[in-house]
């Protein structure tokens, strides 16, 4: 028998893993990247108060060109598209 608190992280998972996804996706099409670059999300939480809280970080890794991180001021979930093309904006082409 399972505990209560075994599995629940699951569903936070599953949530994240398909936010991630989703805005992997977005960016691929927002700024036309071929399938040979790889593009990492993360969701970073930073208790610090000088930090703005929760914050979505892109890496978009192009063979032949510098890495790009770009960073949005809201978790991943919550990240729209039209959020993600703003932040993209400076790229896009």
């Amino acid at each position: 028998m399972r505990f209560g608190l075994f599995g629940k992280g699951n569903d936070r998972k599953a949530e994240s893993a398909e936010a991630a996804a989703r805005i992997k996706a977005e960016t691929r099409e927002l700024l036309g990247l071929p399938e040979a670059a790889a593009i990492a999300v993360n969701e970073i939480i930073c208790a610090d108060p000088a930090c703005p809280g929760t914050e979505t970080v892109i890496l978009v890794m192009n063979p032949g060109e510098k890495t790009r991180a770009f960073k949005a001021q809201v978790a991943m979930s919550d990240l729209t598209r039209e959020a993600l093309a703003e932040v993209l904006a400076p790229q896009q082409k």
